[in-house]
């Protein structure tokens, strides 16, 4: 018994670490796209006209 409740926290633990990497991840690559789009915005800025 004991060594079945080690096997499904185990894996609880494993889902838990790539749960976190992806989190991470996608943090950091929604940040990047953040900045880009806003310096892209920044650069433009002379062009518009209202």
């Amino acid at each position: 018994m004991e060594e079945k409740v080690y096997k499904i926290m185990n894996g609880a633990g494993a889902l838990n670490i790539v749960m976190g990497v992806v989190a991470l991840v996608t943090g950091v690559t929604c940040g990047i796209l953040l900045i880009v789009g806003g310096s892209r915005l920044l650069s433009g800025k002379s062009k518009l006209t209202f």
